[in-house]
């Protein structure tokens, strides 16, 4: 089988190579997968580059977060599933928790409570995309913060990827958004996709904002992906007792200096109004997960995805052989559409784009 495969640690451009390697076998609680889309994220090259938040050792086969495909073999006693269904693995490495195979190859082994039978309506693009970024902004507001119908949620980044699922999210919930953006341009995009409020941190002070829009009571609950003074002014527009949940630092993005990594929260802030800001990696969900709870999960994620509760947007697809055209797509300025590699003949994936 082909396999995309980085030699040692490096810019993804540069370590990336193109290897014949042998099919895994399936082993007991497995399943082969044949591989037939996976989406280049972000975090799949800092992982590549030795900036994410564990090493896979290399050499390694990249991607490792999720893809598409259908089970060609079972492992000895895996049960739940059948030969030729398609499946969507959730490949996220648990942490702490065992190595695991990179998605960007032909074939797969698979432990079988990662794997979600998906409908054939759902186009590649998308399927590939269902474990990641959907997942993540359920557990945030479900989970995480736990957020009632009628509270306030606070969020940066609202026109990310998870942003906006977030939006999504809490329209069907009925939670109160307040979602902020660098662009005046943005503005009109996420309201239209049911932000209630929206800041631009362009020409607009984010801290004095919140307080005219959630009045007296404030806002308790927020999410931030972008970390640095952005995080620090979200912790600082929270109401007494208020609970900031991090997952992201874009505002680090092409950061190598650990030290730069920094969210500036007043010490004050903290002891007198004891709010917290804490961390979420999805990583360490699925290290601290039952399989059950990831599979119960999962199964949320692909029903508000199928019943189109959740949008995904449709990807660019890239057949595998062009993997650095799809690296740099990636990183490109304004990029939009998610780049994925396809590994058969793309016929799931045209149109998409």
């Amino acid at each position: 089988m082909r396999a995309l495969v980085a030699g040692e640690v490096g810019e993804p451009g540069d370590v990336l190579r193109l290897e014949s390697r042998p099919v895994p076998l399936a082993e007991a609680g497995q399943a082969l997968v044949r591989v037939t889309a996976t989406p280049v994220h972000a975090s799949d090259l800092h992982v590549l580059r030795g900036r994410y938040g564990f090493s896979p050792g290399f050499p390694a086969v990249g991607g490792y977060m999720e893809c598409v495909g259908r089970i060609e073999a079972l492992g000895p006693g895996t049960e739940g599933l059948r030969i030729g269904e398609r499946v969507v693995n959730a490949a996220i490495p648990a942490v702490p928790g065992p190595r695991v195979d990179g998605t960007w190859q032909e074939y797969l082994a698979a432990d079988a409570h990662r794997l979600l039978p998906v409908p054939d309506r759902l186009s590649d693009s998308e399927a590939c995309q269902l474990a990641v970024n959907p997942l993540t902004a359920l557990l945030l507001v479900t989970r995480e913060l736990d957020v009632q119908p009628g509270e306030w949620l606070l969020q940066t980044a609202a026109g990310s990827t998870v942003g906006r699922l977030v939006v999504q999210l809490a329209g069907h919930l009925g939670i109160r958004t307040i979602n902020v953006v660098r662009r005046r341009d943005a503005v009109e995009e996420i309201r239209a996709l049911g932000g209630d409020e929206v800041i631009c941190t362009e020409d607009e002070d984010l801290v004095q904002r919140v307080a005219e829009i959630a009045g007296p009571a404030g806002v308790r609950k927020a999410t931030d992906c972008v970390a640095g003074q952005l995080g620090a002014q979200v912790s600082q527009a929270l109401a007494p007792g208020g609970e900031v949940v991090v997952y992201g630092a874009l505002s680090t993005h092409r950061q190598t200096d650990p030290a730069a990594l920094t969210i500036p929260v007043s010490a004050r802030s903290l002891i007198y109004e004891t709010k917290v800001v804490r961390g979420f990696w999805l990583n360490r969900w699925f290290g601290a997960a039952s399989p059950a709870d990831v599979l119960d999960a999962l199964c949320e994620v692909r029903s508000l995805v199928v019943n189109g509760v959740l949008t995904i947007p449709e990807g660019r697809p890239f057949p595998l052989e062009r993997f650095a055209e799809a690296v740099s797509f990636a990183e490109a300025p304004a990029h939009g559409a998610k780049p994925f590699l396809v590994l058969e003949d793309g016929r799931d994936a045209e149109g998409a784009g």
